[in-house]
């Protein structure tokens, strides 16, 4: 996968805002301004920081080694760094991005969560 795609699948999501707000490097993606995914533009290869349930996060960095690391500059608890070098199947990385996105939609404020709702 490549950025442009990885950018429009994130894009297409309810809520979600892209910004640059650390570096010109780092693209991040909100959602109701809360972050759900972080791309590292100048990294080769592309790598993409996920919010990710913490005994998932522990299964799938023993399931891919290597490809999915604790999270880089984040809590290493509930962050994942995943190489997207075409190593893991794409539908593996749509699913790591819906369940960061869920996971931060989940955590929104009733009153961030009703405006969510009424998009």
């Amino acid at each position: 996968m490549h950025i442009e795609e990885l950018r429009e699948y994130c894009l297409a999501k309810k809520g979600v805002t892209e910004s640059f707000p650390f570096d010109n490097d780092t693209l991040v993606f909100k959602v109701m301004d809360k972050m759900f995914a972080l791309f590292s533009l100048e990294r080769i290869p592309l790598s993409v920081n996920l919010k990710c349930d913490p005994d998932y996060a522990i299964e799938l960095r023993e399931k891919h080694d290597g490809l999915i690391n604790p999270g880089y500059h984040m809590s290493k608890k509930h962050w994942n760094t995943v190489i997207v070098d075409g190593q893991l199947s794409e539908k593996l990385v749509r699913h790591l991005i819906n369940h960061s996105y869920d996971l931060v939609v989940s955590k929104l404020p009733k009153k961030v969560k009703d405006q969510f709702n009424s998009l």
